[in-house]
């Protein structure tokens, strides 16, 4: 073995063995529900091993149910994850009314939707370039009843006062 494929595989050894970011998606919210389409938040925990903040280049997603994508889309340069620290990152999915409606037979007697939210977090590393970091998120929309939308229910429970 000559020295070029010693150095080779040492590097290859190095890199195969270098610790990289790890994220998870902690929670997915119904942010809103608009003229537009539903508005998911999803809420990751992404951990940084490095001493040197790295750059975030973009946030790929896609909203699968009853086995099918609805809706797919990318954040461009969401921002930097902190040096030797978690990161929090918010990620804003829409999903148009129009694949809601397509979803009807799934939502049935329950009146859910089963979803499962497929991310991946594009950075930056050094040496090795741009590392995907895939995260999946299963669930389950609630959707809001006629009278949540026109008799204004309100999800706090009612507080009962004293006259005494």
């Amino acid at each position: 073995m000559d020295i070029l494929e010693k150095a080779k595989n040492y590097v290859s050894e190095k890199v195969a063995n270098m610790p990289t970011p790890e994220a998870t998606i902690t929670d997915v919210d119904l942010k809103g529900l608009g003229l537009d389409g539903i508005t998911l938040l999803a809420k990751i925990c992404v951990s940084n091993p490095y001493s040197v903040a790295i750059p975030i280049g973009e946030i790929v997603y896609t909203v699968k149910s009853a086995g099918k994508g609805i809706v797919t889309g990318s954040i461009p340069d969401p921002g930097s994850l902190k040096a030797n620290d978690k990161t929090m990152l918010e990620v804003t999915v829409k999903v148009p009314h129009s694949a809601v409606v397509s979803l009807a037979r799934d939502i049935g007697g329950d009146w859910d939707i089963d979803y499962l939210l497929e991310l991946g977090l594009i950075v930056d590393l050094p040496v090795i370039g741009n590392f995907t970091i895939p995260m999946s998120y299963a669930g389950e929309m609630k959707l809001p009843t006629f009278s949540d939308l026109f008799m204004g229910k309100s999800s706090e429970p009612e507080k009962q006062v004293d006259d005494k």
